[in-house]
């Protein structure tokens, strides 16, 4: 007989925050985790489901070891994206906060994982709900079938994903909450989600053992190997603090490595990626110092504004620089290798925010 242990939670999805103009457009892409669906969460009968089998429980239990990671990616990431939309001139967003997925975002054995394993089925259900959000504040939950928004019914099937969007739009076009009718416990009812300002960037989870982080202008992708370096929330804090700052500064497109970059975390995203891509630099050019000291600056100013812990972000980065150093490629060094510039600016700006901090003024750099 198969085992595999169940979740006890829902797993997380690879996009964070949702734009109120597409919805759902930030997860679009298939991504390599479901939500742990309780069985009879939904009303209604379900079909029967094919029989468990080892390649199935394979990809559900590569499902439920990256759910782990991305739960702890969101949960760090939230505050930054949520304390910092003042900074975020260009990039801030109003969210609804929450993302949606259903058995067909899957591909392949994970579709059947999904639906055998973790019991997901034709209709959206709610994957991530941003902390501190207008939808957390609400009550939404993981978990939640979506049924309708503003009255009218939702899509189910293959394409919910797209054209849910296309429902969600036109609501908040015209208002600041999104009416919305959920099904939990096999019975329904009523929201009403206020829009989030904040920094509208995608967060994903790269499925690939290089430690390193990529910034493509509009989204950060941490990858499983740094995620696996950090040793607490306030190191991880310190990779999507500076990887959100590359995409404030528009360093990738400056760099003329936003397409290089961009295709690295499509690939990276998936659930078998073609490791290939990051033989090498990966087609990268390293950062310039200069560019380098200016996302260090603003990282800190981020963490600071979401109260991360900001005096061991110049430890963190000299411990991974040592342990990951410029020879190896495709790593975080070697894309930045400026260290000095780098440390010199995040002894300044630690300095900086301290003594706004005495004087009571806004961190604002």
């Amino acid at each position: 007989m198969i085992r595999i242990q169940r979740l006890p939670t829902h797993l997380r999805p690879l996009a964070l925050v949702v734009a109120t103009a597409a919805l759902l457009s930030a997860c679009s892409t298939p991504g390599p985790t479901v939500p742990g669906a309780q069985p009879g969460i939904f009303a209604g009968a379900q079909p029967a489901k094919p029989e468990l089998t080892p390649q199935m429980a394979a990809a559900a239990d590569t499902l439920n070891k990256m759910a782990t990671l991305q739960d702890r990616l969101y949960r760090v990431a939230a505050p930054l994206l949520i304390d910092n939309a003042e900074l975020c001139t260009k990039h801030a967003r109003n969210l609804l906060g929450f993302t949606a997925k259903n058995r067909h975002s899957y591909p392949g054995f994970y579709n059947e994982a999904a639906h055998v394993v973790f019991g997901m089925g034709e209709r959206l259900q709610v994957t991530n709900v941003l902390a501190g959000s207008g939808a957390a504040k609400a009550g939404l939950r993981q978990g939640d079938g979506l049924v309708a928004a503003g009255g009218k019914p939702l899509p189910e099937g293959p394409q919910a994903l797209s054209q849910a969007g296309a429902v969600f739009g036109p609501i908040m076009a015209k208002q600041a909450t999104l009416p919305l009718t959920i099904e939990r416990n096999g019975g329904t009812r009523d929201l009403s989600i206020p829009v989030t300002r904040a920094c509208a960037f995608a967060i994903e989870l790269g499925n690939a053992d290089n430690v390193n982080a990529y910034a493509d202008g509009g989204r950060v992708m941490v990858t499983r190997g740094m995620m696996n370096f950090t040793q607490n929330d306030d190191e991880l804090a310190y990779v999507v603090a500076r990887t959100m700052a590359h995409n404030m500064l528009g360093h990738a497109a400056t760099q003329r490595n936003a397409a290089t970059i961009s295709s690295i975390i499509d690939n990276l995203i998936r659930v078998t990626p073609d490791t290939s891509m990051l033989i090498g630099s990966g087609g990268i050019k390293a950062m310039p110092a200069e560019s380098d000291a200016q996302a260090d600056r603003l990282a800190m100013y981020l963490l600071a504004r979401a109260d991360y812990r900001i005096e061991g972000a110049s430890g963190f980065w000299k411990r991974l620089t040592a342990t990951y150093p410029a020879s190896v490629l495709n790593g975080y060094t070697a894309n930045h290798p400026g260290m000095a510039a780098r440390v010199a600016a995040m002894d300044k700006a630690l300095a900086e925010i301290r003594t706004k901090r005495s004087g009571n003024k806004p961190l604002v750099p």
